[in-house]
């Protein structure tokens, strides 16, 4: 069978390609055609755009940009027409991938599945008219969507998440000592707190200022390390790294980092999730100027009592998050004294809690999960 994917990002790129190598052992004769990036080419099929090509965060910037927004629709409207797969495949990225799936049901008899599905259940609720209305099968990554899109008289596949594949892959390759990861990136052997500040330069900015000044009392016992961003350059991370403060940077490296830290500041996303599948106390920081009106607006708009997704998918707070005006430099290290030692109530409370958390999640394998799925629905068409 035919299959078109379209991505928007990095995120979607990794998960892309996991999908299309799973499409593969359940269809011998898969073929790949898709709006996406290396990873997925490198999995095989042809890639039409990359994800670079589309990928504008912000309202400035969208409008900046919306002739080359427009013309990379069209590109891809007709591109399915043209090559007439036996299904279009959209991960995330609904801002794109929403407008292509009203094309295609409006103009074509393919079916529209949603791997990775929108966050409506955050805000944008009322996008749920336009997913019952032009997606015929959507499989979520997060097991609370399940009820949440069945409230709406929807009915969703829950297929695991692909993070849990992730983490289980990189754990059973890597056997790695600390004494063998400090020796091998030049650090002290003093136990690690792990700084995971953001994937955006505004992130960065906002939040890392905060997390190194909130530190600088446990300096003397422990080492701070930075996970630099894809794509970010260390000299942007020097613009906030005080001179008296030792902090080394380290990029392409966030999982073995996370495998040896004793705890954790965790800027919101899907890090926080990666943090607590490696049993890494966390404190959740998410600094935003004018807090105290973002706080306000947060109670407004959002549809969800936490930002993380380690709380979401438990459903109680697990981890503490420090979100606008209640991440303060006394708030991080209060919070994080909690949990740094080894034997401390806070800390055992949050490791047993993350245990829990992936029993709710499930075992590995949500991309063979969801090409299983996918075919057979397909075959039963």
């Amino acid at each position: 069978m035919k299959y078109y994917l379209i991505v928007g990002e990095a995120s979607g790129d990794l998960h892309a390609s996991n999908l299309m190598r799973a499409l593969k052992e359940q269809d011998g004769q898969a073929e790949f055609r898709f709006f996406g990036g290396d990873l997925m080419r490198a999995a095989g099929g042809t890639l039409v755009k990359h994800y670079k090509d589309l990928a504008y965060m912000g309202f400035i910037p969208v409008l900046l940009h919306l002739r080359t927004i427009f013309k990379n629709m069209d590109i891809c409207k007709a591109d399915i027409v043209q090559w007439n797969p036996d299904v279009v495949i959209l991960v995330d990225y609904p801002g794109f991938n929403l407008k292509i799936a009203e094309y295609v049901k409006k103009n074509t008899s393919i079916p529209v599945y949603y791997y990775i599905s929108p966050k409506i259940w955050a805000w944008k609720e009322y996008r749920i008219k336009n997913i019952k209305r032009d997606v015929d099968e959507l499989f979520s990554i997060l097991p609370f969507e399940v009820p949440f899109f069945a409230g709406h008289d929807y009915p969703i596949h829950y297929v695991g998440n692909p993070c849990v594949d992730a983490v289980d892959a990189f754990k059973k390759e890597s056997a790695e000592s600390f004494e063998d990861f400090v020796a091998t990136n030049g650090l002290p052997e003093k136990p690690i707190i792990a700084l995971l500040a953001g994937s955006r330069k505004q992130e960065i900015k906002d939040n890392l200022p905060m997390m190194l000044e909130a530190l600088k009392p446990f300096m003397a016992d422990y080492q701070l390390v930075i996970a630099g961003a894809p794509g970010m350059d260390a000299s942007y991370y020097a613009k906030y790294i005080g001179d008296d403060v030792p902090v080394k940077i380290l990029f392409g490296q966030t999982y073995r980092l996370l495998q040896q830290a004793k705890a954790a500041l965790v800027t919101s996303g899907t890090a926080t999730l990666e943090t607590a599948l490696f049993k890494t106390p966390q404190v959740v920081c998410y600094y935003t100027p004018i807090g105290k009106i973002i706080a306000f607006l947060r109670k407004k708009i959002l549809k969800v009592k936490f930002i993380s997704l380690v709380n979401l998918v438990a459903d109680k707070e697990v981890v503490r998050e420090l979100v606008a005006d209640t991440m303060t430099v006394d708030n991080i290290r209060k919070e994080l004294s909690l949990i740094i030692k080894e034997a401390s109530a806070g800390r055992v409370q949050m490791l047993q809690e993350y245990d829990r958390m992936l029993q709710i999640l499930g075992p590995a394998g949500a991309s063979c999960q969801a090409a299983s799925k996918m075919v057979e629905l397909l075959k039963n068409r």
